[in-house]
């Protein structure tokens, strides 16, 4: 089988207009205008296989939206091959379109005034859904994302939570094989979130739907994402699972202790006190200098321990040393 997405060698540069300053320059640079290259993404490759949850990630500016807009068929690139689910996509964009769905945190395909109902009519006349088909996929989407109360609403009556289950159901009317996702879960309060992240596991698991993420809400990548690819300047600085970046890159840990004592103080070399409340130490402990299992025999040495939490690293912290490391 093919894969759904393969980039090899994929270039895209732009040419802009120097910007100018003063009424002469202006004038001088409508006849001889300066125009430089610049660089949005510069020789990158991947290959992602049906039913995979990719996150595509990096800064703003990297060159995400642009990747993007390439394998949805919107840019051309200047140079490389792309094929998604066997197509080239910016010549086959409407035979595209047909395979795959798009959901965006900030821009809403559904008519404002109208209920949600009518949107996801007429998106079934636009992808040529016949009638009885159309019919029981919206029945299983109402079920899966609890919509049967909404459906009536006028959309602009919706909680941007609601709006979203409304926004993730008419992207999936016509059984896209790929969903591109853009920070879909942005402004959603915590539960709203979570149970947007359930859905899409949920749609993954039951559907083999391949879920292509990009979202700076690192929660996002980390529960939803099993594999990373990020961006950084145009280039494509790693591609590993969630697992192996966490253990390459996650040197150090999160150590809570409640004591019995009000205060304790752990001097030691790589280990550095946090802000800790009454009867509580917290340390963040780097494990390239210090075994976490010194750090514990050492507490205990000087203090009644009655809990010990460790934790790592949030998924943010691993991601800024990676970028750290990089440059």
């Amino acid at each position: 089988m093919s894969p759904a997405i393969l980039v090899r060698g994929l270039s895209k540069t732009f040419f802009v207009r120097a910007p100018t300053s003063g009424i002469l320059a202006t004038i001088k640079s409508l006849f001889c205008p300066q125009i430089h290259e610049q660089k949005a993404i510069a020789n990158i490759s991947f290959e992602i296989t049906r039913g995979e949850k990719i996150a595509f990630i990096g800064p703003n500016g990297a060159g995400k939206s642009t990747t993007i807009k390439i394998l949805t068929g919107i840019l051309y690139p200047s140079d490389g091959h792309v094929e998604v689910l066997g197509l080239i996509p910016w010549q086959k964009r409407t035979a595209l379109g047909f395979k795959i769905g798009t959901v965006f945190g900030q821009r809403s395909q559904l008519w404002y005034h109208l209920p949600a109902s009518d949107s996801f009519a007429l998106l079934s006349k636009i992808y040529e859904i016949p009638q009885a088909v159309y019919k029981k996929r919206l029945h299983e989407l109402i079920d899966i994302f609890e919509l049967e109360k909404l459906l009536a609403k006028p959309v602009r009556q919706l909680s941007l939570g609601e709006r979203m289950r409304c926004e993730l159901c008419a992207s999936l009317l016509h059984k896209p094989e790929i969903l591109f996702l853009d920070e879909p879960t942005i402004g959603l309060d915590l539960n709203a979130k979570l149970q947007i992240r359930t859905l899409l596991n949920r749609l993954s698991l039951e559907h083999k739907t391949t879920l292509f993420l990009t979202s700076h809400d690192t929660a996002d990548i980390e529960q939803v994402s099993e594999r990373v690819l990020i961006l950084d300047k145009g280039e494509l600085i790693k591609d590993s699972t969630i697992y192996d970046l966490k253990k390459t890159y996650m040197r150090k840990k999160i150590v809570t202790l409640i004591t019995e004592e009000e205060k304790i103080s752990l001097s030691l070399p790589g280990v550095q006190s946090l802000t800790s409340p009454p009867f509580h130490c917290i340390c963040e402990v780097d494990l390239a200098i210090q075994p976490i299992e010194k750090v514990i025999q050492k507490a205990l040495e000087i203090a009644n321990v009655k809990d010990i939490t460790i934790e790592d690293p949030s998924m943010e912290e691993v991601i800024r040393d990676l970028y750290v490391s990089k440059n």
